[in-house]
């Protein structure tokens, strides 16, 4: 690309920077999710800055040595500090090779510029789903990442600064994008779809639009294609392949058409001749050929210098199609253009083009130059690499002379390149003076175990491969490795308190006891207790103790044992399976009254439990309680809570979006509040280290989400502004962990095979709380409407009523109004505001307030203000209020099918599970339930009110009538009662096991005109269930009312 070409092309992008730069021209809010849009902020702050300070673009006035020569303001609580780990099926590219040595590659939805010479790495960051492809433009100044999966957009950076320059949206919306390249001049960027039936489209990016220049569909016939370049010496061709088929395209006569070219069944026809180095290839050729090529894709290229179209064979041959510049769509190339060359044994596993060089690289890991005419000139096998996946050649070169077998020395073009690998190995090669650098060495298997060490800066992590490693997060080296031999998937790791041990759980039951500093263990400290992958690990406070859980649902205790003469050994103590559920935490402590450590455990059964240590003998773990403290929600983990009040707290977190403190001796729910709604609840969380030299005074909550990394300010109290999350690994964060100087949280990213450094800045979390508003203000606004809503006009006025009602509605006695209800009234205020409470919600909302100032005063709470009562709504009713569909799925679960499939439930089974399931209901309340959600007796209510006057004149006589029906009625109660002994009497003997509901709920009056009988069918289906008794509008109702408004 000439000077000028590249001038108008950063011209035009700065001029359109203000724009584009951040991904943010997102009209719909469904767009504007596409992008973290912490991430979006925290990059527009500094350019902004840049902006005003230099009055010009960044990206005009940006050269190679701006990136890593600018220091970034952390302007968010969570900043992206370091990625380790990278997606090894994609190229890597060498971006500069003089003065420092830059490459690009990805890990998960990062792209990762690294520069090797200062040890240091800027991340572009922006996708929402992993990167699928990269591309560079010739003079490497010009980056291109994308994704797949829908609504995936297309990112166009600018190398020297860093900066997003163009973003395409939805340009492939169904599934993504799965190739792309540059054009040599770099105006046109050309994309290929992952749809089933593939598009390809031709761009040009420099320029605002939302459409391509052209596009066409390829005929799913030809197989899928995965691999697309630009003719370097003709940007008006273009070539794609699949496992079988090469595809030449043609944009000359201004739309793109493109011709097949069948290299499979050419090396199939194809028959040895008298050359040796042409031969066909073996049906066992052709199967590797389509095997490698799903995981090698690159292996298609124009001829640097011929109008000629190569393709490499897993049988280490080259297919060469001579092709005409104009060739029609239905035209083929002729058999005498089409030849097989043998160029080597090894499967070729990519194909290169530079300057006047066709480079090889195939799975022995050998790379391989030839001139124009297919003669080998230079070769690399001496670097021991393994299957060859990229081949990246520096923007800078030197002119020199090859030393060949031959008397004369040809004049030869040297080229730096980048060569990365399958095992994530990324080399650098000097071609002159054939040397090899490795520049990376990442594992790139699935990683589900992280821990901090105590008291260094070294994180340990493990993978599913079995490889443990220890790495400096300072200097950014590995200190020690080692690859377990016998077994494999780790699954969780921790260092003990003192920095002592390092204890590993893997994936077939095994716990191992290592040395941190050598990752050596004694063999007699390497366990193997437990059948089921062991699940969490962790150590007492002493480091005597360490305890595990599996799979199994079984909590299995070690014991270190001191021995006179020699160093202490850990010892087997026991094991208890004590949940019928799988454990979800695993957690110590210590006992208030004595430094002795405790232990908890916490399942999806819903139950803690605790053990006793002190009183456990060997091969006899005992159990010291086992309590249930959860009614419907599901705990997912649990942390001490810092030493805020005067109690001592257990903090859990539930899959309702709650956090519960509960007192740690008596276990009382002693506190709900809201916790971060960010589309997945808590998984795990950690309260950060303090230090005596931290930012501030507070203490802070560490956590994780399914895909997010997140910090909460302490106390939590339901203010959402006191939260803040970053999106961290899309596939979900396996294991998180915090530096023991609360600098930095760890996240895992599992399948994505990537760890993640965080750098922590709580001054600017403590900035973002603060702009919520104080006091009050941040609870207004999760209410409807806001302080000057209808809604809380609303709670005003039912606050207010509560107050009457307490005094009595019927009192003519002078009101005291106040600014406080009775604690008692606090329930009917909620189920007014149409939060329903169960008993047990209710046991725990009153404990909540008449324990709060207990440890303080030691005196109980009766009474509440307005503004204490919407705290207390706001946390204890439902995150996201009552969901129809859980409701529905409830009556799915409840009910079965009826002759027609649709799903039913019986009605004496409804009042059954009513009154024997859960938090049971008596007769009377389920028939006061029932006529309220009906409307029973409304019309005779109001007619009663209507004819109040006659009603008092017949009271006398119905008083005389009530004295006769007594008497019958005291006969017929007589009567049933001796049949229902008859019954009982029947069941005992093998008769009825079901107890009839269908007569219990008549109202009050024994001989009423109106039964719950009559208004609820005997065979409830899902529309009576969901309309008719929860007074849901229809699903007919819904549609009808959207279109109205649409």
């Amino acid at each position: 690309m000439s000077d000028a070409e590249a001038e108008e092309i950063v011209t035009s992008c700065g001029e359109e920077i203000h724009q584009s730069q951040d991904g943010d021209d997102y009209d719909e809010d469904e767009k504007k999710e596409r992008r973290s849009s912490d991430e979006a902020e925290e990059s527009a702050g500094v350019r902004g800055e840049e902006r005003e300070m230099t009055g010009q673009s960044p990206v005009y006035s940006a050269t190679t040595d701006t990136l890593f020569s600018k220091s970034h303001t952390r302007t968010h609580a969570l900043s992206l500090e370091w990625v380790i780990g990278m997606s090894p099926a994609l190229p890597v590219f060498s971006l500069q090779d003089h003065d420092q040595l830059v490459i690009l590659y990805a890990g998960a939805h990062i792209g990762i510029i690294y520069n090797h010479t200062s040890k240091s790495q800027h991340t572009l960051q922006g996708h929402c789903s992993p990167i699928s492809c990269m591309c560079v433009s010739e003079d490497r100044r010009w980056v291109a990442t994308t994704e797949r999966g829908q609504k995936s957009l297309v990112m166009i950076w600018d190398s020297y600064s860093g900066i997003p320059v163009q973003t395409l949206f939805d340009c492939h919306p169904d599934c993504g994008v799965v190739a792309m390249a540059f054009s040599k001049d770099t105006k046109h960027l050309v994309t290929l779809g992952a749809e089933d039936v593939q598009c390809l489209c031709v761009w040009d990016w420099t320029n605002e639009t939302e459409k391509p220049l052209c596009f066409t569909e390829i005929n799913p016939k030809h197989g899928f294609q995965e691999h697309i370049i630009f003719n370097q010496n003709d940007s008006s061709q273009l070539l794609t392949s699949s496992e079988s088929q090469v595809l030449l395209y043609s944009r000359a006569q201004g739309n793109l058409q493109y011709v097949a070219l069948n290299f499979k069944k050419i090396c199939a026809a194809a028959t040895g001749g008298s050359d040796a180095s042409v031969s066909a290839p073996s049906p066992a050729d052709i199967s590797q050929t389509v095997n490698k090529a799903a995981r090698f894709p690159n292996r298609s290229v124009f001829h640097c210098r011929k109008p000629q179209v190569l393709a490499a064979t897993a049988a280490g041959g080259l297919v060469v199609w001579d092709v005409m510049k104009d060739m029609n769509a239905n035209q083929t190339v002729p058999r005498d253009r089409v030849k097989v060359i043998r160029l080597q044994k090894d499967p070729i596993t990519v194909l290169a083009v530079t300057d006047s060089c066709i480079v090889t690289g195939d799975n022995q890991g050998d790379i391989k130059f030839y001139d124009d005419e297919f003669q080998l000139v230079m070769w690399y096998d001496e670097f021991n690499l393994d299957a060859i996946v990229s081949i990246s050649f520096s923007k800078e070169c030197t002119e020199g002379y090859l030393k060949a077998c031959t008397l004369e020395a040809k004049p030869f073009i040297f080229r730096n390149f980048v060569v990365s690998t399958v095992s994530s190995k990324v080399v650098h090669v000097n071609t002159q003076k054939s040397i090899q650098q490795i520049l990376l060495s990442e594992d790139c298997d699935p990683v589900h175990a992280v821990a901090c060490h105590p008291k260094q800066p070294a994180v340990a992590m493990g993978n599913h491969m079995g490889v443990l490693k220890v790495w400096d997060y300072n200097n950014k080296v590995t200190i020690c490795r080692r690859v377990f031999a016998t077994e494999k998937q780790i699954q969780c790791v921790t260092f003990d308190p003192q920095g002592s041990y390092l204890a590993v759980g893997f994936g077939s039951g095994a716990v191992h006891i290592l040395n941190p500093s050598t990752l050596k263990s004694d063999p007699e400290e390497c366990f193997h207790f437990a059948k089921d992958g062991i699940l969490h690990i962790t150590f007492s406070s002493d480091s005597k103790y360490l305890a595990t859980a599996d799979a199994g649902k079984a909590v299995t205790v070690f014991r270190l044992q001191a021995r006179e003469g020699s160093s202490p050994r850990w010892m087997y103590l026991g094991r208890y399976r004590s949940h019928y559920k799988p454990i979800i935490d695993l957690l110590f402590g210590v006992h208030l009254d004595s430094t002795q450590p405790r232990l908890l455990s916490l399942g999806m059964d819903r139950r803690l439990v605790e053990y006793d240590l002190e009183n456990s003998e060997v091969n006899h773990l005992l159990i010291l309680s086992s309590e249930r403290i959860e009614q419907s929600a599901v705990p997912k983990c649990m942390t001490w809570y810092p030493p805020l009040t005067a109690e001592q707290f257990l903090l859990i977190a539930s899959d309702q979006y709650k956090i519960k403190l509960f007192n740690s001796t008596t276990r009382m729910c002693r506190q709900t509040l809201l916790g971060p709604t960010y589309d997945s609840p808590i998984k795990k969380t950690m309260v950060l280290p303090k230090l005596n030299e931290s930012e501030t005074n507070s203490y802070y909550l560490a956590y994780i989400t399914e895909d997010k990394v997140g910090l909460q300010i302490l106390p939590v109290d339901g203010n959402p502004y006191k939260s803040n999350a970053r999106i961290c690994h899309l596939s979900g964060v396996s294991a998180f962990a915090c530096s023991y100087d609360g600098r930095f949280v760890f996240t895992a990213g599992g399948s994505d095979c990537t760890v993640i450094s965080w750098e922590i800045s709580l001054n600017a979390l403590e900035a973002a709380a603060s702009l919520g508003g104080k006091d009050m203000a941040p609870f207004y606004t999760l209410l409807e409407g806001g302080r000057d809503g209808k809604f809380y006009r609303d709670i005003e006025d039912f606050f207010y009523f509560c107050q009457v009602r307490h005094q009595g509605t019927d009192s003519m006695e002078k009101r005291q109004v106040s600014t406080k209800i009775h604690l008692s009234e606090v329930p009917s205020l909620m189920r007014a505001l149409t939060y329903y409470l169960t008993e047990q919600e209710i046991e725990d909302l009153q404990n909540e307030v008449k324990f709060s100032k207990y440890a303080e005063t030691g005196k109980y709470v009766t009474d509440i203000d307005l503004e204490e009562f919407i705290k207390l709504y706001i946390n204890h009713r439902p995150a996201f209020g009552i969901d129809r569909h859980q409701l529905i799925q409830d009556f799915h679960v409840l009910g079965n099918q009826d002759s027609t499939g649709r799903p039913v439930l019986q009605r004496h089974k409804l009042l059954e599970f009513l009154q024997a399931r859960g938090e049971h209901m008596t007769e009377d309340e389920v028939a006061e339930c029932f006529t309220t959600l009906l409307g029973v007796n409304e019309e005779e209510e109001d007619e009663d009110e209507d004819e109040d006057e006659d009603e008092e004149e017949q009271e006398q006589e119905q008083e005389e009538e009530q004295e006769e029906q007594e008497e019958q009625e005291e006969e017929q109660e007589q009567e049933q009662e001796q049949e229902r002994e008859e019954e009982e009497e029947e069941e005992k003997r093998g008769g009825k096991g079901g107890v009839e509901h269908s007569d219990i709920h008549k109202s009050k009056g024994g001989d009423s005109e109106y039964s719950l009988e009559c208004a609820i069918p005997e065979v409830i289906s899902l529309e009576t269930f969901t309309s008719h008794i929860l007074g849901f509008s229809s699903p007919i109702e819904e549609s009808g009312r959207s279109s109205s408004s649409h």
